[in-house]
């Protein structure tokens, strides 16, 4: 795939094609990482770190933290059985 390098003000810029914005998800103002390479300038999206979990992944996280606390007490009392004092 090739592009044109074309003036914008006072920089230069190139045109992406729509099928390869849509293919990594890139929007207008998106923020894209450039990185020199012996072979050529790689450009790929910024890794977006989203705070919020959605209701499922919120879910999720908060059953496996209830089974991590069912997991360790019922260790606790393991230890206990047998044991006198």
């Amino acid at each position: 795939m090739k592009a044109i390098l074309v003036r914008i003000g006072n920089s230069r810029g190139i045109r992406l094609p729509r099928r390869l914005l849509a293919l990594y998800g890139i929007n207008e103002k998106d923020e894209l990482e450039l990185e020199e390479r012996a072979e050529g300038i790689l450009i790929r999206p910024v890794q977006r770190v989203d705070s919020k979990l959605s209701w499922d992944a919120a879910y999720r996280e908060m059953a496996s933290e209830s089974a991590e606390t069912e997991e360790w007490s019922e260790w606790n009392m393991t230890i206990a059985d047998g044991q006198e004092r």
